[in-house]
This record gives structure tokens, C-alpha cells and sequence, in this order.
């Protein structure tokens, strides 16, 4: 096994996750920063990440780093570190083709005594059963012989400004005891918080997609408790106010579960939970009360228009927020949608405003052509979906002067008092 001083790494995806991890790299080590988008790599040499994950003064810190989209460029690396998407389908199943496609790549270049790392978010075995087949097939080297393999699941958080990184403890493994040493010290030299080396591979991966499972069914319980104190006629931040004045009570609150992570590891695991013949109750039940709350705040602001005589057929609404979450340009599984897609079927006329995206992504991912500008039209109904500070900053009293007489305001992520809206979860 070869030393870490003389690493030479290539990062395979540079998205949310790959790109703060080459640029870190790149500060110590000979790096290439790998992305088959030649968009991509063009603003990156401009020294600009749309993603908004790093700025432009850490960009340039990174003096090791270089940046590709041809894959001869990754010939010279010995480390490869595989950080690609890995979503689900229609069907909600692991769509592994992103991941497979990188596989193939790196085996095109993998050469004896290298190491092939994972972070992105697979079921328990998908490595060794899915991307291991694939290096050795394309390369012609033998697993644990002429190369070796290693996982480190991701913890990046989009948006975050506080959990970074490089302070965030770091899971490591290796597919033998001395790659999984040669790992370990490797992002030893980047993660302050330190790392927490496991037994295998399959350990990581294990530990990686029930960090979000566990997240995904607080947040149903909370969702679910949502749906019952409505109709009991009950404020639910209120109750949860009051549960909180118990140390060890868990402070989730209702909302919608889309992104990366939360809204689709639970399916990676339940998909293997399924292949081995066990039926995760408590997971899927979690992913069907998650998946219905777009829908159910459509019907609430649908209910709440039919009370005050306003009709919802040919009503204008707008929603404010498309991103996943606050505070950052990511569209990735936004559940948004599905309360855009449900006022539809109430033959409803949408307008969505958001000023973190990107119009050209998000007409290109959802058929969406978003506002550029609130304009000063006046809707039927506006629903706050997503808690960007612009819309705190905007305040209550400015965003009512968008309704019509009588119009309702509901409040998606409680950033304002209950008596100052219509509605909220």
C-alpha cells in the first residue's frame, strides 16, 4: 500500500459534495477535479461555483487543484474519490446508472496499487456488489489484489454554513485492513474533527443511509401529529413548544422532506431491506406520510379559499420558494412541486417566485419558468414554502399586500406568528 504523501487524487462529480472536498484536497495534494459537464468546469477555471458551496477566495486557496472534464486528465491519479448523485426513479427505486457510469470511468484509468474511495449514498454491499465488478471489468485488475477500494460516506449539508466539512467527523473504511488505514489517514489530513474508522464497507454504508432514515421518520411522526391536531382543531407549534420544555424530547417540526439525502436514502435501504426478503414497515410508513404532505397543503389552502368564497378554479396563487430548503440554490427532489402539481389539478394558475435558483434549472428539471421579480401582482392565495430569509426580511405585512381582499397567506415553515397568517402546518 502506498503512502499518503504521495497521493495523487481525482474527484469524480463535482457537485455539492465533490467540489468542497477537491478544494480541500487541492490545498495539500496533487488534485483533479473530474465532471463530465463542461459548463461545469468552465465556471470553476473562472474561479465561480454556482452551488454556492464554496466561495470564490477558498476556490483560489486550492492551488494543487486543476479541473477537467476529459478523462485521460485522470490518468496520473493513484487515489480516485467517487462523489456522483445517486437519486431514485419514477418508481422509487436506487437509480445506481450515475454511479455505474463513474465506475466505469475510473476503470478505464485504474492502474495497480490504486484506491478507488466512495461517498456517495448507497444501500449496504452496493460497492463491493455493484461498483467493484465494474473496476475490475473495465480495468482487468483483480479487487484486493491489483487495487483496493475504500467508502466515506458524505455529510454535506447544502447551505450550511456551520456544519462544514472539514467539522464534520469523517466515516471511513477499507475493503482490507491497510486500505482502510491508508483512508483514514488520508482524510485525516483534511477533516480537523477527526475520523471514525469502522470494520468494513459495508458498516459505512449501513451507518450512512440510516443517518437520513432516522431524520426522515422523526419528521413523518411530526408530519403525521401535523395532520391529527389540525383536526382536533389543536395548534401543533404550540404542542411542540410545550413537549420541548422536556430535556430529551427531539425538536422536529412538520414540513416537507425533499433533497439529496432525507427524501431518498430511505428508499436505498428499504430497496436492499426487499431483496433479502424484509419488509421495513416503519420506514416506508415514514416515506408515504412524507410524500403526501405537498398534496395536503394544497387541499389546506384549497379548503381554506372555499371558505371565504373564493373560488379555487381559475384562482392565481403563488408560491414563494422552489429549493429543497432554505437558504441555498438546490432543487434536487424539492417536494414544492407536488403542491404546485396538486393546485393544478384544482385547475389553479401558479406563479413561483424563488431568488436562489436558477430559472434555466429549474425549467430544465421541472417545466417551471419562475418569477424574476415579485411585480406587484395580486394573487388569490400565497403560500410560503420555503424559509428564505429573504422572505422573513421581506415581513408579513409586505407579502399580504400580494393577496387580493380577503386572500389567504400559508405558512409552510412557521416564519411568522400564527395570528399574522391563514394557515400553517
Amino acid at each position: 500500500m502506498r503512502s499518503v504523501d504521495s497521493a495523487r487524487i481525482g474527484i469524480i462529480g463535482l457537485g455539492y459534495v465533490g467540489l468542497p472536498l477537491a478544494v480541500e484536497f487541492g490545498k495539500r495534494f496533487p488534485t483533479v477535479g473530474f465532471d463530465i459537464k463542461p459548463d461545469r468546469i468552465a465556471e470553476l477555471r473562472a474561479g465561480r461555483d454556482s452551488t454556492l458551496e464554496v466561495e470564490p477566495e477558498d476556490l483560489a486557496l486550492a492551488v494543487h487543484l486543476s479541473y477537467a472534464s476529459e478523462t485521460e486528465a485522470l490518468r496520473d491519479c493513484n487515489v480516485y474519490i467517487v462523489t456522483v448523485p445517486t437519486p431514485i426513479d419514477a418508481a422509487k427505486r436506487p437509480d445506481l446508472g450515475p454511479l455505474e457510469k463513474a465506475s466505469e470511468t475510473v476503470g478505464r484509468v485504474l492502474k495497480p496499487d490504486d484506491v478507488v474511495i466512495y461517498e456517495s449514498t448507497v444501500y449496504p454491499g452496493a460497492t463491493e456488489e455493484v461498483c467493484v465488478p465494474i473496476l475490475e471489468r473495465m480495468s482487468g485488475l483483480v479487487y484486493n489484489r491489483d487495487f483496493f477500494v475504500g467508502y466515506s460516506p458524505e455529510r454535506i449539508n447544502p447551505g450550511d454554513r456551520e456544519h462544514r466539512l472539514v467539522n464534520i467527523v469523517k466515516v471511513t473504511s477499507g475493503s482490507t485492513p491497510e486500505t482502510a488505514d491508508f483512508v483514514d489517514q488520508l482524510y485525516g489530513r483534511i477533516v480537523e474533527a477527526g475520523t471514525y474508522r469502522v470494520s468494513s464497507i459495508r458498516v459505512a454504508e449501513a451507518a450512512k443511509v440510516i443517518e437520513n432514515t432516522q431524520r426522515d421518520v422523526n419528521i413523518a411522526l411530526v408530519n403525521e401529529l401535523a395532520l391529527l391536531f389540525h383536526r382536533l382543531g389543536i395548534p401543533t407549534d404550540e404542542v411542540l413548544e410545550a413537549a420541548a420544555t422536556k430535556w430529551n424530547f427531539l425538536p422536529f417540526r412538520p414540513g416537507l422532506v425533499g433533497g439529496h439525502c432525507i427524501g431518498v436514502d430511505p428508499y436505498y435501504l428499504t430497496h436492499k431491506a426487499q431483496q433479502i426478503g424484509y419488509h421495513p414497515e416503519m420506514i416506508l410508513a415514514g416515506r408515504r406520510i412524507n410524500d403526501r404532505m405537498g398534496g395536503y397543503v394544497a387541499g389546506r389552502v384549497a379548503k381554506l379559499m372555499t371558505q371565504r368564497k373564493l373560488h379555487v378554479v381559475g384562482a392565481k396563487v403563488l408560491v414563494m420558494g422552489l429549493t429543497f430548503k432554505e437558504n441555498c440554490p438546490d432543487l434536487r427532489n424539492s417536494r414544492v412541486v407536488d403542491i404546485i402539481n396538486e393546485l393544478r389539478t384544482y385547475h389553479a394558475e401558479t406563479d413561483v417566485y424563488d431568488p436562489w435558483i436558477d430559472p434555466r434549472a429549474a425549467r430544465e428539471e421541472y417545466g417551471i419558468d419562475p418569477l424574476a421579480e415579485l411585480n406587484g401582482q395580486q394573487y388569490d392565495a400565497v403560500i410560503v414554502a420555503v424559509g428564505h430569509r429573504q422572505f422573513s426580511d421581506l415581513g408579513v405585512e409586505r407579502i399580504r399586500r400580494l393577496l387580493k381582499p380577503g386572500g389567504v397567506l400559508f405558512d409552510c415553515k412557521y416564519i411568522f406568528p400564527a395570528d399574522q397568517v391563514d394557515g400553517r402546518l
